[in-house]
């Protein structure tokens, strides 16, 4: 089990694991009493310096009273292996932290999933359902697909110009993040500092580069696209996204809402694409009322 909720840190929670030939690094905490609380598992989104903790660490401490509770690192993030992806991204992190569970002897998890994240979500409960409760996605990617926003939107042009950059600026990343968030306070110099030492360290660079690579394989891309498939899940799903996302903006929601046969859709308003910072306490509320009832 992993640390008492009232000293939740970084370095307290950190923890390694192999999956399958992989190491990946994750945060686990939860309530009093021993291995039986029911489990959530947290997969960040992406973006320069996106981690775990980055995305999760301040809902963490919510979670753990209720929730054996992980946040992991996906494959080529944070301090996780940053490998050759054999396959398109979904495909790849889904397997790896399957491969996670089983080495933690987790039968079953009830799952959040920010952006790239929920990509990741939506394909574990596509090709390993026995390991998935429930599905939280917050503005997720795959399914997620742009009826009216045109493509590619604000948030991954910024995205771009900041990871095809020959050198990066600190401007470049605080536009990003900029486009994050429907709050601009929520920005500050502090997370922008921490962001960039994250997003230039260069093993971080080499993950980029390789996830990039593999979301760029003309072979790959009929599997990234995960709202064709959406049908197929079977689990309750609850779709969660900001009024004001510019990356995967609402009306990208509606085919999932359509055609996931067991799906719901709240919407939170003056917020982007950071529900989970932005609507923290309401966010929360909604997660752990679906997981418990």
């Amino acid at each position: 089990m992993g640390a008492q909720v009232a000293d939740l840190t970084y370095e307290s929670t950190s923890r390694t694991a192999k999956a399958g030939a992989l190491t990946l690094h994750y945060h686990e905490a939860g309530p009093d009493g021993g291995p039986g609380a029911p489990v959530v598992i947290m997969l960040h989104g992406g973006g320069p310096g996106a981690s775990a903790w980055s995305n999760f660490g301040r809902n963490l401490p919510v979670f753990a009273r209720t929730f054996r509770t992980l946040l992991v690192d996906q494959p080529c993030f944070g301090r996780s292996g940053k490998p050759e992806l054999d396959k398109d991204y979904f495909s790849y992190s889904a397997d790896a932290i399957a491969a996670l569970m089983d080495e933690l002897g987790i039968a079953q998890a009830h799952f959040v999933g920010n952006s790239l994240g929920g990509g990741t979500c939506v394909r574990i409960a596509l090709d390993h359902p026995a390991k998935v409760g429930k599905l939280l996605l917050m503005g997720p990617g795959g399914v997620s697909l742009n009826l009216f926003a045109p493509d590619p939107t604000e948030g991954i042009k910024r995205l771009f110009e900041f990871n095809t950059a020959p050198q990066p600026t600190k401007e470049q990343l605080r536009a990003f993040l900029g486009v994050m968030a429907y709050d601009p306070s929520v920005v500050t110099d502090e997370l922008v500092e921490e962001r960039w030492a994250s997003a230039t360290d260069p093993e971080a660079r080499l993950g980029s580069a390789r996830m990039a690579a593999a979301f760029a394989n003309p072979a790959w891309a009929e599997d990234r696209m995960l709202w064709r498939e959406a049908h197929r899940i079977t689990h309750p799903v609850l779709l969660t996204w900001g009024r004001e996302d510019r990356v995967n903006p609402l009306d990208g929601a509606l085919v999932a809402l359509k055609t996931i046969p067991d799906a719901r859709l709240p919407v939170f308003p003056h917020c982007g694409h950071w529900a989970q910072t932005e609507q923290a306490d309401e966010f929360n509320r909604l997660a752990i009322d679906f997981f418990t009832h």
